[in-house]
């Protein structure tokens, strides 16, 4: 994360918030020969202290599951470059704006009798967020058909212990040099959700 603490100004509500509607993440955890990461989907509880997610039985995250291990997840948002043209003042640097969310904690493996329970909660929020689209749930599928893929993975939870949100805006400026480098990234920013970036340096200013 950030280090300057002018860029961690979101309260713990609204980090939890920004990781249950993100919901996807980088798993992070120490391995024989380095960090180990895997790209995986997940549901944060309303408390904000349990993620509930499933590993490939043969990814090397749930192959050193024989016990808890400490992990961290990055949730990651919009970014952009910002160029120091855009502010209209002299004496300004290029840099990136962004907004990432870490959580910190301890990572266990599930008895796999929790696992089709798991799949059908995640399937809920995923689909519930296509309506009106009918939601696609696990009763579709032919049940050998699911069986075989169910062996495949495992279920596993995280006690979350930490969480961390940087929310890069353009903070350290005045409101007037964010505004004009917020207009800028709008109409020419590159990276991710950059309009999304441009309305949260928006509204940073209250503007």
């Amino acid at each position: 994360m950030h280090p300057n603490p002018v860029y961690h100004d979101a309260d713990h509500a609204k980090n939890i918030a920004f990781a249950r509607d993100r919901s996807f993440g980088v798993l992070a955890a120490n391995g024989p020969d380095g960090p180990m990461l895997s790209h995986v989907p997940f549901l944060l509880n309303e408390a904000g202290d349990v993620a509930e997610l499933h590993l490939v039985r043969s990814n090397p995250i749930a192959r050193a599951l024989k016990q808890p291990i400490a992990v961290k997840i990055a949730v990651i948002g919009g970014d952009t470059y910002v160029s120091p043209d855009w502010y209209g003042v002299d004496d300004q640097v290029p840099t990136w704006n962004y907004v990432a969310v870490h959580m910190t904690g301890v990572l266990e493996l599930r008895p796999q009798e929790e696992l089709l329970d798991l799949l059908d909660r995640q399937s809920a929020w995923f689909e519930g967020r296509l309506l009106p689209k009918e939601p696609w749930t696990t009763a579709k599928m032919e049940d050998e058909t699911m069986q075989k893929l169910m062996r495949m993975i495992v279920p596993c939870r995280m006690k979350i212990t930490g969480m961390d949100g940087t929310w890069k805006l353009s903070q350290n400026k005045p409101d007037a040099v964010r505004l004009s480098a917020a207009e800028g990234v709008a109409r020419h920013g590159f990276g991710a959700e950059t309009g999304v970036i441009a309305a949260l340096m928006r509204k940073a200013t209250g503007a």
